[in-house]
């Protein structure tokens, strides 16, 4: 890809930090408290508002869409797994597999330059007109860095692209110590790269956040919780990390451009919820011979699911072993939609597990519909969907505390001139905002 050489003379600049999983609601709580001084500052200064997400609600589709503006119909990605083609094999989408240009590639046609800092779903990094360093997924730093000349700058920074997952699930001083050391190699990455490059648009995103309430949501409503004042200690860091890039932002000539966001909200867990053993349950699922892997599924399947809550109806010229018509799809769809909606949690609750069904129809458009989901759930909160196959229970026990929501993600803008007081914001309105505020033509 060609881009216009950078213009040194050009003032325009615009920097977003995100903060990984970060309801609206907790970010004013944390303000309330007094635990986020910084963030209080800004939104005082700005407009903070919530807004839905992607659906799914994960950080590969959300994030993409950010990075895009596009919705997945257009670039593409579903979520962190998807099938091979014509087959029930699972592969893992990557950089490569977005079928659109980013904000980076738009702002580099026009000679501007940005640096991207953990963006997740950039894996294996590929050429921006500045520097990327991919976010999660990423296995290989070498292969997560553009260009490789700063290899060397993230050794000494002792940069890694997350924390060792395993060990602080089951290890909560592991964890925090581990948080802390991320968030310090993103400031040191940052601040070198601030100085060396030449640049417009500079974008940091911090990951932590979204481990922690996995691991440690507990804590975060339970003010007995014995780490209770360590989840608070750890968002005071990430408001001085936000206070100190906002500083120094300041000093560039136009702090107002300075923005940030989440990629989707969060809350706690119940119960996890298996959306395969539902479909079995009622009949449009089965296995040969009791087998729980996709690839076994029966020839008179009608709808499956992949993860968090994606229904795909079992098409005859999709799937290998596909047997529905597309003469049928939308009475097996008012089928599965009836059947989720009567779905209760059977117990000392006895509650709705699904708040709302979508077709993916009325959801995604774009040339790469063909291979989204037919239906997507988003359930009440607490109710943690997953699409494993092989659950023998539709409701079990929750295995992480934290859990992802559609809705309650934030945004801050220091423009108060780029949002409306009655706008419904969703986060493929936000990379719209940033262009414009350096006036990237959409």
């Amino acid at each position: 890809m060609a881009f216009k050489l950078f213009k040194k003379k050009d003032a325009r600049r615009a920097c977003v930090v995100g903060l990984d999983g970060v309801p609206c609601t907790l970010l004013k709580d944390m303000m309330e408290r007094g635990v986020m001084p910084n963030l209080k500052e800004l939104v005082g200064r700005g407009t903070l508002t919530d807004m839905t997400v992607s659906l799914p609600e994960i950080s590969s589709v959300s994030w993409s869409s950010f990075m895009t503006g596009k919705n997945p119909g257009e670039h593409g990605i579903y979520g962190f797994t998807d099938l091979k083609e014509n087959s029930y094999d699972y592969r893992f989408p990557q950089f490569n597999d977005l079928k659109t240009e980013t904000i980076w590639d738009r702002m580099g046609r026009q000679g501007l330059r940005s640096i991207v800092i953990n963006q997740p779903s950039t894996y294996p990094a590929r050429e921006i007109p500045g520097v990327l360093i991919s976010g999660f997924v990423a296995i290989d730093i070498p292969r997560a860095l553009y260009p490789r000349k700063y290899l060397a700058s993230l050794a000494r920074a002792r940069y890694r692209v997350d924390i060792d997952t395993e060990k602080s699930r089951e290890d909560a001083d592991f964890l925090f110590k581990d948080l802390d050391a991320l968030l310090e190699c993103r400031k040191v990455i940052m601040d070198e790269l601030w100085d060396k490059e030449e640049w417009n648009f500079m974008q940091v995103i911090v990951t932590g956040t979204d481990r922690l309430y996995h691991f440690q949501w507990d804590a975060y409503e339970d003010p007995s919780h014995p780490n209770h004042e360590r989840f608070l200690q750890y968002h005071r860091n990430v408001d001085d990390f936000v206070g100190y890039v906002y500083e120094k932002f300041s000093k560039e000539g136009s702090p107002e451009n300075f923005f940030m966001l989440s990629d989707h909200g969060f809350c706690g867990i119940k119960n996890e919820v298996y959306v395969n053993s539902m479909l079995q349950k009622y009949g449009f699922l089965a296995f040969d011979d009791g087998s729980d892997t996709l690839s076994d599924i029966t020839s008179d399947s009608t709808a499956f699911a992949l993860d968090p809550a994606r229904i795909y109806i079992h098409r005859k010229e999709r799937y290998p072993k596909g047997c529905v018509e597309d003469k049928d799809v939308e009475g097996i769809k008012s089928e599965l939609k009836a059947m989720f909606g009567s779905i209760e949690h059977d117990g000392p609750r006895d509650e709705p597990i699904i708040r709302h069904i979508f077709d993916g129809a009325d959801v995604y458009s774009g040339g790469q519909t063909p291979g989204a989901p037919d239906i997507l759930l988003v359930p009440h909160n607490g109710y943690d969907m997953k699409g494993r196959v092989g659950a023998s229970t539709i409701v079990g026990e929750r295995r992480l505390q934290g859990m992802h929501t559609w809705d309650n993600a934030f945004f801050l803008s220091l423009r108060n001139d780029l949002l409306s007081s009655d706008e419904e914001l969703t986060i493929f309105d936000v990379p719209w905002k940033v262009l414009k505020s350096i006036d990237v033509e959409p």
